[in-house]
């Protein structure tokens, strides 16, 4: 497995590193590290995509997973049917939403690899024979030294960035019950705890690794940005909404009340 590992990740990576960093002006190691990261990004695109689609319905669906819990409290079976048939009817896999995540792991325990052992002229016999020897690599990047850990410039922004991009997915809980839910609030907890471990351990491992984070977890937040302001234009070019004071409007669609009496009614354009 180690040897499989080794031909299929290893090698193409720090091949690809090295091969990077003798193309960019200066030899640098840092430029060649974001470059790679922008590539995997790229690479897993489509699936992580999909992911982010996945997430953002599970989070639509919350209010009717709440009621479900509320109705089958006392009937665990029969509350995990209900909730299979929803995840169905809606398209949902959970497992899904994951996937880009699991890649993504031996992609960084491989690079932690790299950055420990690439870095160094004992490595050069992994270089494909198309790939120069380098006399020299560039590892400091903007004053940092890539082979060192940092102790608090990328590991904050490492955490920074994993804050908002979890705070990018949260739902917007109106509904105090759903607020109150377990799940839900475990997901807050998750996106503050999650950032602070980022924290910790990137103070830890050599600051190539909190780049490739920190590059990494900038891609996702600009990725969901985009999704989810595309869904949003979607939602409103196929809506009309219209607002009556005096009378409620009736149309095949939902009706909500303001505080004011203003009744807002979003219908299907014909």
């Amino acid at each position: 497995m180690k040897y499989f590992l080794k031909i299929v990740l290893y090698n193409p990576l720090y091949n690809l590193l090295i091969g990077l960093t003798l193309i960019i002006p200066g030899h640098s190691v840092g430029w060649a590290i974001i470059i790679i990261t922008i590539l995997i990004r790229l690479f897993l695109l489509i699936p992580s995509s999909k992911s982010i689609h996945q997430q953002k319905k599970i989070q639509e669906i919350q209010p009717q997973l709440q009621k479900l819990k509320e109705e089958y409290k006392d009937d665990q079976k029969k509350l995990t049917q209900k909730t299979l048939a929803l995840y169905k009817k809606y398209k949902i896999n959970p497992i899904g939403s994951c996937l880009p995540l699991l890649i993504q792991v031996p992609i960084l325990i491989i690079l932690y690899q790299v950055f420990i052992r690439g870095l160094s002229t004992a490595s050069f016999n992994s270089l494909y024979p198309f790939i120069s020897q380098p006399e020299s690599l560039n590892t400091i990047f903007f004053g940092l030294d890539l082979t060192k850990p940092d102790l608090w410039v990328l590991p904050i922004l490492a955490g920074v960035s994993q804050f908002f991009q979890s705070w990018q997915l949260q739902p917007k809980v109106k509904n105090q019950s759903v607020a109150n839910d377990p799940s839900t609030m475990m997901m807050k907890q998750m996106m503050h705890v999650f950032p602070v471990i980022t924290v910790l351990i990137s103070r830890s491992l050599p600051s190539a690794l909190p780049i490739y984070w920190v590059v990494s977890t900038l891609f996702s937040i600009i990725q969901q940005q985009s999704i989810l302001s595309k869904k949003t234009k979607e939602i409103t070019s196929n809506v009309v909404v219209e607002m009556d004071g005096n009378k409620e409007v009736k149309k095949e669609s939902e009706t909500f009340k303001s505080k004011k009496g203003t009744t807002i009614t979003i219908r299907k354009k014909s």
